[in-house]
C-alpha cells in the first residue's frame, strides 16, 4: 500500500532514466517524449552543459541563505532581462512566482482588486489558485482570496472589466492547462493599451510559455509587449525547481527587505543549471525551435486536423493542441502502448509539449503514431 498522498492519479510505470528526447521506465520499455515533463525538461534528459554546472556545483556548495550576496542569482538575472530596466526575484516554482506576482502588485499599488481570465491556470497556493479558472480544483478549499474576478480570455467583452480600480491584469499568452488557447496579438495589445490607460499593472504568466518554448524568449516578445511584471519557471533550469518574478525595477520599494522571502528559492544548484540553460538559448537555437515548430504545424495540420476525432489545432511554437471530439484520457494511455508520452488539458485537449531539442524525424513519428490511435 502506499503511503503517499493520493493527490496524483499515477499511471502505472515508474520513469527511471532517460537521454535526449527518450524516457525508460523500470519495466524497461523506453518511450519517445512529448511531455518535457510538462514543458520542463525543454533541452532533453541528458544535456551535457546543465549536468556539469549542477555537477560541478554541488561539488563547491549546493545552498546557502539568501542572507549573503550571490553572483550566480546576479549572472541569471541579468541573462533574464539584458540591459532592461527590471528586477528579478527567485524562488521555487511558477505557482511561487504567481503569488509574489499577487503580493507586489497589492503592495506596489495600494490597491487588492485582480482581474484574471476564464480557463486560466496560475497554480495551486492560494493567491495563485483564486486567480485559476477552475472549479474542479478549487472545490473544497474556499473560501478563497478575496476580490479576484474573471473576464472572457480572448474576447474584447473582457477590456471594460479593466478599470482603475484594479491592482492587476494577470494572463498567460498561449493558456496551457486550459486547453492550449493562444491569444490573438490584436487582442494582447489591447488588453495592454487599457491596463496602461488605467495605469493597472500587467502581468504576464509565462511559467509554461517561457525559456524558448515558442521560439522567443518569452511568448509576450512575439507582440512587442511591455508587460510590468513576468512571472516564470518550468523550463527555466530544465528539470530543477526553480521559479522567478521579473518586474519593473520602480517596483523595487514595494518589495524592500523582509516584504517577501523564500528559504530555498535562488540556491546554488539552482542558479547554475539556470545559468546553464539561458546560455544556450541564443538566437541561432531559438530561430531553431520556430523552424521546428512550423514543421510540427503543418504536420499536424496535413495529417491530423482532416480526422473525424479532431476537431482543431491551436497553439504556438513547440506547445501544440489537438482538440479532439472524443474523450482524451484513452487517448493518452493508448499513445503510451505506442510508445509515445503526451499530455492531456481542459476540454478533451491532446497537448504536445516536445524538448526544443527534437528533430523533424523525431517530430514525424510521434505525429504517426498520434494519426495511428485517432484513426482506430
Amino acid at each position: 500500500m502506499s503511503k503517499l498522498f493520493p493527490t496524483y492519479a499515477r499511471y502505472p510505470f515508474d520513469i527511471v532514466s532517460g537521454h535526449d528526447c527518450y524516457l525508460t521506465d523500470d519495466q524497461a520499455t523506453t518511450y519517445l517524449d512529448f511531455t518535457s515533463g510538462i514543458g520542463v525538461c525543454n533541452l532533453g534528459y541528458s544535456n551535457a552543459a546543465v549536468q556539469t554546472a549542477v555537477a560541478q556545483q554541488a561539488q563547491k556548495i549546493w545552498h546557502t541563505s539568501n542572507l549573503y550576496a550571490s553572483q550566480l542569482q546576479e549572472d541569471v538575472a541579468t541573462l533574464l532581462v539584458g540591459d532592461a530596466d527590471k528586477l528579478v526575484f527567485f524562488c521555487n516554482s511558477g505557482t511561487e512566482a504567481n503569488e509574489a506576482a499577487l503580493k507586489l502588485a497589492r503592495k506596489a499599488t495600494g490597491k487588492s482588486a485582480v482581474l484574471a481570465f476564464s480557463d486560466s491556470f496560475h497554480g495551486r497556493t492560494y493567491g495563485s489558485l483564486s486567480m485559476t479558472d477552475n472549479p474542479a480544483i478549487q472545490a473544497g478549499f474556499g473560501p478563497l482570496v478575496p476580490e479576484i474576478s474573471f473576464a472572457p480570455y480572448n474576447d474584447p467583452a473582457a477590456l471594460p472589466q479593466i478599470t482603475a480600480d484594479l491592482a492587476a491584469v494577470i494572463l498567460e499568452v498561449v493558456q496551457g492547462e486550459g486547453g492550449v488557447n493562444p491569444a490573438s496579438g490584436a487582442w494582447l495589445k489591447s488588453v495592454a493599451a487599457k491596463c496602461q490607460q488605467e495605469q493597472v499593472l500587467l502581468i504576464i504568466d509565462e511559467v509554461q510559455t517561457g525559456n524558448g518554448r515558442t521560439g522567443q524568449l518569452f511568448a509576450y516578445q512575439h507582440y512587442g509587449l511591455q508587460p510590468d511584471i513576468v512571472t516564470t519557471a518550468k523550463g527555466l533550469a530544465n528539470g530543477i525547481p526553480v521559479g522567478a518574478l521579473i518586474g519593473n525595477a520602480a517596483l523595487a520599494t514595494a518589495f524592500n527587505p523582509g516584504s517577501h522571502g523564500t528559504t530555498f528559492g535562488g540556491n546554488k544548484l539552482a542558479m547554475a543549471a539556470a545559468k546553464a540553460v539561458l546560455t544556450q538559448l541564443t538566437p541561432a537555437f531559438l530561430a531553431q525551435v520556430q523552424t521546428k515548430a512550423a514543421y510540427l504545424e503543418q504536420l499536424l495540420q496535413t495529417e491530423l486536423a482532416p480526422l473525424a476525432t479532431v476537431n482543431g489545432i491551436t497553439g504556438l511554437g513547440l506547445m501544440q493542441g489537438i482538440h479532439l471530439t472524443v474523450p482524451v484520457g484513452p487517448v493518452v494511455t493508448a499513445l503510451q502502448q505506442e510508445h509515445l508520452l503526451t499530455l492531456s488539458a481542459k476540454h478533451d485537449t491532446l497537448r504536445l509539449l516536445p524538448p526544443l531539442t527534437i528533430t523533424t524525424e523525431q517530430l514525424a513519428t510521434g505525429v504517426a503514431k498520434i494519426k495511428q490511435v485517432l484513426s482506430k
